[in-house]
This record gives structure tokens, sequence and C-alpha cells, in this order.
């Protein structure tokens, strides 16, 4: 994947290996204390890292590994099955597609939003975007002007109107011009849940009775540089909505990470998609096998 070839956003946890090996030669307790707390320090929740730990030292202990490149092969395999969800961590292969996209504001959701027209535009797709974020000022009009570079149309109400009447706007316009995915930002304020709760309910149900037949994905967005907020952001919003996806931003600029294996681990929830970058090209389909390589490959 091209994110390790920019920077790889575990080094601290890398860094950590080599210096718990030397530490502790033996690989005994305290070398597992000290990786255990090289994975906290990267991001990786209490509850992952004890799995990962306990893993790792039923491995030690049954195949008698002595060595570092042993340990990182090790930390490679659990790791990876942790975060492999086969087919879940691909894009329903369906048309047409409405994605609703979820999450607060500044964590990249209105880029990641272009990012994704862009890449389904180059497959052909005939795209369409929906600013049903009405709440937040400007919102409308950042999404129309990302979709104008991209070359996609974006349907919008003012600011304050409904957002599921501009859902229900869109799913009309989708239906009479033969759209084949239509992206729809959907307003981020966690602070009033009850409010954003209803109100991704509302969008479901319209939806749901306006275009049954168009297949469905609900991606969260976050910012991977925000740690430890991130894995609370995914808590929180799958208090709201049916999240059938992650899309990690910002992967190019932390040298930490570790939100990606615990959101999968303790919210079963699968990536869909890394972005390593500013360019339109820079957001790529995850792949576990490439991804935890990416980490342990140097």
């Amino acid at each position: 994947m091209a994110l390790f070839e920019k920077k790889n956003v575990f080094r601290k946890f890398i860094d950590s290996i080599t210096m718990a090996v030397y530490d502790n030669p033996e690989l005994g307790p305290e070398f597992l204390e000290q990786l255990e707390e090289g994975l906290v320090m990267a991001d990786v929740g209490i509850e992952t890292s004890d799995k990962i730990i306990d893993e790792l030292n039923k491995a030690i202990n049954y195949e008698h590994i002595t060595r570092e490149r042993e340990i990182k092969r090790e930390l490679s395999r659990i790791v990876e099955e942790i975060m492999d969800k086969g087919e879940r961590n691909k894009m329903i292969d369906k048309y047409p597609l409405i994605i609703l996209m979820i999450g607060i504001n500044g964590g990249g959701k209105t880029t990641t939003i272009a990012k994704l027209a862009h890449m389904y535009k180059k497959q052909g797709k005939n795209v369409m975007l929906c600013a049903a974020d009405t709440f937040r000022a400007a919102a409308a009009e950042q999404l129309e002007m990302w979709g104008d570079r991209v070359g996609v149309r974006t349907i919008r109400r003012e600011e304050g109107a409904d957002p599921t009447s501009v859902i229900f706007d869109a799913i009309q316009s989708a239906k009479a011009n033969d759209v084949d995915v239509l992206i729809c930002d959907t307003a981020g304020r966690l602070q009033n849940k009850v409010n954003l709760m209803k109100e991704l309910e509302k969008m479901s149900k319209v939806i749901s009775r306006e275009y049954p037949e168009a297949a469905r994905e609900n991606l969260l967005v976050l910012d991977a540089t925000t740690g430890k907020n991130a894995v609370s952001q995914a808590e929180e919003f799958s208090t709201v909505s049916d999240i059938t996806g992650i899309v990690l931003t910002k992967m190019d600029g932390t040298a930490r990470g570790g939100i990606s294996i615990t959101i999968t681990d303790e919210y079963d929830m699968p990536i869909k998609f890394i972005g390593v970058g500013e360019t339109m090209d820079d957001l790529e389909p995850f792949n576990a096998h490439d991804f935890v390589e990416g980490i342990f490959d140097e």
C-alpha cells in the first residue's frame, strides 16, 4: 500500500519491539509488559493490547520463539486475524448505491466524499453528491465546490433546510438521471446525539421508502491523528447509526495509528478505505494483509 511508502504509521510500535527484545532477551514477563506498553503508546486499546499479548505469549511458549524477526512474524499474523473482516472490508458491488457519510466536522469527511466520487467516476459510474448537512454554515457550498472539481453534480438546499428533504430531492434526481452512486453528506453534531439519531433515522426511512432497490453503505469517517478520540467517536456513532464501514483519514500524518486495530477489534467495524494524502487518488481500499505487511515488513 502506498501508505507505507510515505511513512510507517506504527513507527513507535515497531521501535518498541526492537527495544523490548534488546532489553529482555529471554522474552519473559518483562518483555511482554514492555511490548504491551508499546502497543498502548501506539493508540491500541487496553483490551485489544491484552488480546494481542496473550496470543503472542502462547506463540512464544508453544513455538519457542527467540528472535525479533519471529516476534514480528507472529504479531503480523495476530493483527491480520483481528483486522481481516473478509468481504465486509469491501464496498458493496451493487448499483444503484447510496452512501451515507457520517462523522464529526473536521475529520476529513468532505474531502473523503470528493475522493470517493473521483474513484467511482474513474470506474465509469454516474455519480451524484447530496449536501444533507444543512446545519453547518457553508457545508453545502464546500461540498458543491468539491463536486465541481471532480465533475459531478451536487443536490443542495439553503442552510437550515430539513436534511431529509434534501435526501428526498437527491433520490428523485438520482432515479431520473440513472445515477449509479449517490454520496450523501450528513451533519456530525455528536453533542446532540438525540437529534442526530432522529435525523439519521428519518434519512434511512426516506431512502428505504423512496429507493428500496438501492444498495446501502453507512461510512464513518475518522481522523487517525486524533487517536483515542477517534475510538470514542466510533463508539458514540455506533449508537446512533448502523455503521457498515470505516474510512480512516490522515493515516500518513501519524506515527501511531493503533486505533485502526482497536476499532476493528473492540467494535467489530470493518475498515473500507484509508486516506493517505491530499490528492484525489490518495484514498486506498483497505486490505488487511497488505496493511499488516506494511507495518512489519521494513
